[in-house]
């Protein structure tokens, strides 16, 4: 049980890096980003920071993908 929580905690930390990558390569700030996919900054800066494990919502999960305009599952592709 243990191995999967830790597991889970690596896919968060890199789901946030990639939001923060996506992000960064479409020229927006965190507050820009927060803001288009009705989010408050702090909690988007929480989800990239790549020391603190923040789960995200699907329905936040779509929406950043819709402002990136990359598929959904581009976000979840760790092996790229």
């Amino acid at each position: 049980m243990a191995e999967a929580h830790h597991r889970n905690d690596i896919r968060y930390i890199k789901l946030g890096l990639k939001i923060a990558y996506y992000r960064k390569m479409n020229g927006l700030t965190q507050e820009q980003l927060a803001e288009r996919i009705d989010i408050n900054s702090r909690y988007l800066s929480l989800v990239e920071s790549p020391t603190f494990v923040q789960p995200i919502s699907l329905k936040v999960l779509f929406a950043a993908a819709d402002v990136f305009q990359i598929p959904p599952y581009k976000l979840l592709d760790f092996e790229e």
